[in-house]
């Protein structure tokens, strides 16, 4: 009998030490899932790599500029500054006919802004991705100029597009698409007006399009680039709205005789007073920029607002009033850099520094009122920062560099004309001529274009040299990568430069 019930009482132990053995090896296995959760979710905020398999064919895709500013904080200008700047080919990106005002028509020729070329590399192979103003993006050979493909849009494009990465499905035209708008002069009073496509890489295919809805906006063009964070796409439309999306071709469907990728939000970024008093003027052409969760957005209405991707509304809406043409730029000091245009307001256009977390205005630098074309002032490109210094160019025909942190003893009066604030320390200042491109910074180096050329300055800590020169009329921001610079121009050809 006492065998017999140890017997059983062994079988017991066993089965309780096996039980608490699995139990241990499944919270092992939980502990470590979980520790990589986190890992995965940061990787994800942008993929920049993935392998495609098509046609038996393997190859692996890398992004080295996959939007405009080279990453969502707006802040990647290229690696690898040339030696020299020799021409090494430039290739022809046509023209094309577009409805300005009062519906007259005009012939625009090669791109202009914001106009800056994608670059990335299929097996190592560098490409760069353009739009044009001939109606057609463009997939160009980086290392001749020559046209791989091309696909025509209904209008001129001119804003740059976003390369997205999808790790998550194996179909090769879907695990590499490009996001880009164009004009819709054309279509404005029609049913559709088909701005924002998503044009496979692989085969230069268009694997959906999106209809940009008529609103009190005089415009229904797409010149922003879109954010990607995970697997949901950011974007302002020239309509007013801000949108979310998924950017994944596998969940699109049709709607009004098109395949529309899925709307998650849409949100209003301007009021009706807004659309008076800019007289329709409502367009959103800056690039929202991302950081800790917060997406921050310049509108046409004259707001920049933060929208908090986890409350999936909006946080902070600091009221400016002008137009705001540049995208926002994120500092190192978790604060905002936002372009401001000399329109609709009483004080100067310039450059403003917004603390989101505070809800502070940092600094403000006024730029001179100067008519050029049909501007008067203020910025039209975006800023940008390398370490502790930050430049951008103005319409008044300078290049400025001023320090991000420090500023200068005495305050200067804000856009309202009004109130007082700090206004940052002057480093440099260079007569470069008007612009509406963004600098780079790139290896010690600031590149500046504009409508009078392309001045390159060699810099030294605070000090700065002009070494080059590149005549030529410029509205496009550059990219440099592996001592290339490449540039569009409004003489209607692509420009690459340098080794």
């Amino acid at each position: 009998m006492f065998s017999v019930n140890f017997f059983y009482i062994r079988i017991i132990l066993i089965f309780c030490l096996i039980t608490l053995s699995c139990k241990k090896n499944h919270n092992n296995e939980n502990k470590k899932i979980e520790d990589l959760i986190p890992k995965v979710k940061k990787n994800q905020e942008f993929v920049n790599q993935v392998s495609i398999k098509n046609d038996s064919q393997e190859f692996v895709i890398k992004v080295i500029n996959p939007t405009f500013l080279g990453n969502n904080q707006r802040n990647f200008y290229g690696k690898g500054i040339p030696k020299k700047w020799n021409l090494q080919w430039k290739t022809w990106l046509g023209s094309g006919k577009t409805i300005v005002k009062k519906g007259q028509e005009q012939l625009w020729s090669g791109a202009g802004w914001t106009g800056q070329p994608l670059f990335y590399l299929e097996n190592e192979h560098p490409y760069l991705l353009q739009g044009a103003y001939d109606y057609h993006l463009k997939k160009i050979d980086a290392l001749n100029g020559k046209i791989v493909w091309e696909y025509p849009f209904e209008d001129v494009i001119k804003g740059t597009g976003t390369i997205w990465l999808n790790s998550q499905t194996e179909i090769p035209e879907l695990k590499a698409v490009v996001i880009q708008g164009s004009r819709q002069s054309k279509n404005y009073h029609q049913k559709n007006a088909p701005a924002l496509k998503a044009i496979s890489l692989i085969n230069g295919k268009c694997v959906w399009e999106l209809n940009v809805e008529k609103t009190k906006s005089y415009s229904r063009d797409v010149d922003a680039s879109a954010l990607i964070v995970n697997d949901t796409a950011y974007i302002g439309l020239e309509n007013g709205y801000f949108l979310s999306f998924l950017p994944d071709a596998r969940q699109a469907k049709h709607k009004n005789e098109l395949l529309q990728p899925k709307i998650l939000k849409k949100v209003k970024l301007y009021k009706n007073e807004d659309a008076v008093l800019h007289a329709g003027n409502l367009v959103i052409e800056a690039s929202p920029a991302y950081f800790d969760r917060k997406v921050f957005i310049s509108a046409g209405s004259g707001h920049v607002v933060t929208y908090d991707l986890d409350q999936k509304k909006i946080v902070w809406d600091y009221f400016i009033g002008s137009d705001l043409d540049g995208s926002p730029v994120v500092t190192p000091d978790s604060c905002i850099l936002v372009s401001i245009e000399k329109q609709y307001i009483k004080g100067n256009g310039g450059v403003l520094k917004l603390n989101p977390k505070n809800k502070n205005v940092e600094w403000f630098f006024p730029t001179q009122n100067k008519n050029f074309a049909d501007w008067k002032g203020g910025l039209i490109g975006s800023p940008s920062i390398s370490d502790s210094l930050c430049a951008f160019i103005a319409i008044d025909g300078n290049t400025y560099v001023v320090h991000l942190n420090k500023v200068q003893s005495k305050t200067v009066k804000l856009f309202d004309s009004k109130t007082e604030v700090f206004c940052p320390m002057l480093i440099f200042k260079y007569p470069t001529g008007p612009s509406i491109s963004t600098p780079l910074w790139v290896d010690n180096h600031l590149i500046c274009a504009g409508y009078h050329g392309i001045h390159i300055f060699y810099r030294e800590n605070q000090n700065f040299k002009l070494i080059k020169k590149i005549p030529g009329r410029f509205e496009a921001t550059p990219f440099v990568y592996n001592k290339r610079l490449y540039i569009a121009s409004r003489d209607g050809y692509l420009y690459c430069y340098g080794e």
